[in-house]
């Protein structure tokens, strides 16, 4: 437990959640991003520096940092709209250090404000500690505003079925 009372991000990834992420987001699979935890109020995941997200200096590239954040903000805040259709309207990210290929990115994902028309979410990304594989120096931190009052097409209505799979309400 950390600090707050909330779990740390140190255990190993959970059996089948390559699979999982496949289900629920192909890009973030695409890259290997691995989700873990999964809920309306955080969700978690990690994602291993390879050549496929790096940049040319061998550093995770800040574009694949924003598809994290933005990606694990939408199932979040589609989870917490009850499923509605939401759109991702604003994303700042801020990165502080570098990830280098080979560590290994730890993410979590918590909800900042919840509202009937917009939610903010906030995505913190740490390079986990290959000693403790526990969290060490936060890389990036983002937060991401996104609409959550729209309407679900019918041919969209089955969206949210992954989600509701894996999650933990």
């Amino acid at each position: 437990m950390g600090d707050d009372g909330t779990r740390q991000l140190q255990q190993p990834a959970a059996e089948g959640s390559g699979a999982k992420a496949a289900e629920l987001d192909p890009p973030l699979h695409a890259i290997g991003f691995e989700v873990e935890e999964l809920s309306p109020s955080r969700i978690t995941g990690r994602l291993l520096v390879t050549p496929t997200c790096c940049q040319p200096f061998k550093v995770l590239h800040g574009g694949v940092s924003a598809l994290v954040a933005e990606s694990l903000a939408s199932m979040g805040a589609h989870m917490a709209s009850g499923y509605r259709r939401v759109a991702g309207v604003q994303l700042s990210i801020n990165h502080f250090r570098s990830a280098s290929l080979g560590d290994t990115v730890l993410a979590r994902a918590v909800p900042v404000h919840l509202g009937r028309s917009t939610q903010v979410w906030e995505v913190k990304l740490w390079k986990m500690d290959p000693s403790t594989r526990e969290k060490g120096p936060q890389i990036a931190e983002s937060r991401v505003t996104l609409l959550c009052n729209l309407p679900l097409p019918e041919e969209h209505k089955n969206a949210g079925d992954a989600l509701k799979k894996y999650s933990k309400l």
